[in-house]
């Protein structure tokens, strides 16, 4: 759900980010390798797609650097080395995939996905609750047999408050997770998105705010 894309040609970074906040995600954008370390430090991604060829701190010192602290982010290896000796060693330092420049944008969304669901926090191909279906592969939603037209932001939430299957979710977790980092924390984002969601989830409400804690589905 929160993608941190580190790419030192910025164009390139900025049209990844676009394509991957279309596609439902939560992204931040960097363009250094120290940049990158700094976030990933601050921010918890499930997934950092990482440009090989870094200043300042190379993509694969970022990459045993991550793998050395244990972290669960998973690493997509981006890259204008596409041999299979390149794709070999970018595996071997501990990247989870690899993908040559240049590619087409739909095979990066579907990487991104899959690595998403091998994270620490799986999402099922299907949730459900209280007649809601939620189908985390084609991004569909129903309450009851009918379909809901959600923005990626209403989609993200109310996907973290299904996983969550009861439990309360606070404000600060659904700002970390479905959020980038830009996000102002007292912007009332949340409760803007929050209001919004359960509007077109209709009658009866199903999600109850707890107070001084967060929501619950």
């Amino acid at each position: 759900m929160r993608v941190l894309v580190a790419e030192d040609e910025e164009v390139l970074a900025e049209l990844v980010a676009t394509g991957l906040r279309r596609a439902g995600f939560a992204v931040d954008t960097v363009y250094s390798g120290d940049a990158a370390l700094a976030y990933l430090g601050l921010h918890d991604y499930d997934v950092v797609v990482l440009d090989r060829d870094l200043p300042r701190v190379h993509g694969d010192d970022v990459t045993r650097r991550l793998v050395a602290a244990g972290s669960r982010t998973r690493i997509l290896m981006l890259t204008a080395a596409g041999s299979m000796e390149d794709r070999v060693a970018g595996l071997d330092l501990g990247a989870d995939d690899y993908l040559p420049k240049p590619f087409e944008f739909p095979e990066l969304v579907s990487r991104v996905r899959a690595l998403r669901r091998r994270s620490a926090r799986p999402a099922p191909p299907q949730l459900e609750r209280h007649g809601l279906q939620l189908d985390t592969v084609r991004r569909t939603v129903s309450r009851d047999g009918h379909a809901l037209d959600l923005s990626p932001k209403e989609f993200a939430v109310l996907q973290i408050l299904l996983e969550a299957d009861g439990a309360v979710v606070s404000a600060e977790e659904l700002l970390e997770r479905a959020w980038d980092a830009h996000a102002d924390p007292f912007t009332g984002a949340v409760r803007v998105a929050m209001s919004k969601l359960r509007g077109k989830l209709g009658d009866p409400p199903l999600i109850r705010t707890v107070q001084g804690v967060g929501y619950a589905l």
